[in-house]
């Protein structure tokens, strides 16, 4: 693999400015008084740098890593603190910079119901570095070109986020925060063993963990090579989460705050089906066409499972976490299909399921905070009283069920296209899912949404001006990755190009980023000139 290293050292800048934000907000007691105001300007600057780090990628080599920065960490272990990004992970780094001060302005007035303005000040500060630190691990996470360092943050996620489940969710909080944690920590430590294992099997040395060390070198039969599959594959489906290691998700949603749940689901768990592309994919190749037909199954089973049971919810927030299982499914088929252009599906369903799945959350948590409850009956008529609301609900949740013309449209049709040229049958029972997925949206906005109104909640405002500030960056994102998904297909096409476990023969790879744009046609608007361009080739 090759690796175009950084004049500026891009991603370490944005790794540490949140976190020594985090931990001068958290010490400096003068800054409590103004912890909002100063993390939502701290994620701004995160995200303008983040944006100038763009343009310095080049999309033309979008499959290469870059902005590479390698140094010696612990080189008697063999591990070093190496970070990069291509074109996946440049998205991802992006979505996440992009949603935290979303979260942090949708969570500007959740505490100002505690009475005592001193324990107020400390819950807002300590909401604020939390989201800070889990920022910077975030980014740090998804641009880890180093085994062992990948493997610590991915446990070190686990403390801020236990802390924001377990310090400012419901009343069942610290049980949902420990089922996290137990769940997180079963995997972590299954993880560890192939963790450790890999570098002794591996070249060694100390540049042992390398990712682009160990790829295509590991000296090992080919049991171990699955055992050391099934060790990683196992910590990453829990983080994903997939059926049937994802019964953590909904009671974690159910009890954390809206904004909690949007880092968890729309980033965080995307750190699973990140990995599968990043670590699982190239380092056990073979493994991974072994063990492609259960994980299918497994992902077919999430889909269908996922979208019914959310069918029967009654609160909303476990609603949306259980269409997130239906949606990791399709993620994980387009991942192990063994196609290129569904992998190119799923790497889009990523970013385009963190956008919608964010603003569900953020909108559900709108709604709540002002009818008092999660329970979807306690609700109805709401869309003549609160217009805005009910209309951005919709959009999103009219993204989520892949709509034409908004984000989830573009990667579905490309990851159920991919797996219909290899796997009729597996396409045909994901096909189900899109059915069942309209059900889970449509039927809750027909009961909170329409009907006669619920003369308690007759007079609730609409969003203000600071909640439409929340939810105006979402819709544009959606619609943006609905009408014109080319640049992120461009960035990550490369990237499936260099990771599909199997390329079919139909598939001309020399079109470049091209590819998946001329598998799509004229569906999503400004792909046409990359069709063209590959038909003349």
């Amino acid at each position: 693999m090759q690796t175009m290293n950084a004049a500026f050292p891009w991603l370490t800048v944005l790794i540490v400015v949140p976190l020594v934000a985090a931990a001068v907000l958290w010490l400096v007691k003068p800054l409590h008084k103004v912890a909002r105001p100063y993390g939502l300007a701290v994620s701004i600057v995160e995200l303008l740098l983040a944006i100038a780090m763009t343009t310095q990628f080049d999309m033309g080599a979008a499959g290469q890593q870059q902005l590479t920065e390698l140094a010696g960490w612990i080189p008697q272990l063999g591990v070093s603190y190496a970070v990069g990004v291509n074109g996946l992970g440049l998205a991802m780094v992006l979505l996440a910079v992009f949603l935290v001060p979303l979260v942090l302005l949708a969570a500007w007035r959740e505490q100002e119901a505690v009475p005592d303005g001193a324990v107020l000040e400390r819950r807002q500060m300590g909401f604020v570095a939390l989201v800070l630190a889990l920022e910077a691990l975030m980014v740090a996470v998804f641009a880890a070109r180093d085994v062992f360092f990948f493997y610590v943050l991915f446990e070190a996620m686990l403390i801020p986020v236990y802390f924001l489940i377990g310090n400012y969710g419901g009343p069942r909080r610290r049980t949902a925060a420990l089922k996290f944690l137990l769940y997180s920590l079963a995997g972590g430590l299954i993880m560890l063993v192939g963790v450790v294992a890999v570098y002794l099997v591996g070249p060694g040395g100390e540049q042992g963990f390398l990712i682009d060390s160990l790829a295509g070198n590991l000296e090992v039969s080919q049991s171990a090579e699955r055992w050391l599959f099934v060790s990683f594959f196992i910590a990453l489906a829990i983080k994903a989460p997939m059926w049937p290691v994802h019964t953590w998700l909904p009671d974690t949603a159910q009890q954390a705050t809206a904004g909690t749940s949007t880092l968890l689901v729309g980033v965080l768990d995307k750190v699973g089906t990140f990995g599968m592309i990043a670590l699982c994919l190239p380092l056990f190749p073979e493994a991974s066409r072994w063990a492609a037909p259960v994980i299918i199954a497994l992902a077919l089973v999430s889909i269908i499972y996922g979208g019914l049971v959310a069918i029967g919810q009654r609160d909303i927030m476990r609603l949306i976490a259980f269409t997130s299982v239906s949606h990791f499914g399709f993620i994980v088929l387009g991942i192990f299909v063994r196609d290129q252009v569904a992998l190119t599906g799923a790497m889009l369903y990523m970013v385009a399921h963190g956008v919608s799945t964010a603003a569900l959350f953020l909108i559900a948590g709108f709604l709540v905070r002002r009818g008092g409850t999660q329970q979807i009956p306690a609700y109805g008529g709401m869309q003549r009283v609160t217009p805005v609301l009910a209309g951005t609900f919709l959009i999103s949740g009219l993204a989520t069920i892949a709509l034409p013309g908004l984000s989830g449209f573009v990667p579905e049709f490309l990851v159920l296209q991919g797996t219909f040229r290899v796997n009729i049958l597996a396409a045909c029972i994901a096909v189900l899912g899109v059915i069942i997925a309209a059900l889970y949206i449509l039927l809750p906005y027909q009961r909170i949404f329409t009907g006669p109104k619920v003369p308690e909640l007759a007079r609730i405002p609409d969003l203000g001006l600071r909640e439409k500030w929340v939810v105006a960056p979402l819709v544009a994102a959606m619609l943006a990755l609905g009408f014109y998904p080319a640049p992120v297909i461009d960035a990550v096409t490369p990237v499936a190009q260099n990771a599909a476990i199997e390329q079919p023969s139909s598939i001309d790879t020399a079109r470049g980023p091209d590819q998946a744009a001329v598998a799509l046609g004229a569906t999503a608007a400004g792909t046409d000139a990359g069709t063209e361009e590959g038909t003349t080739k």
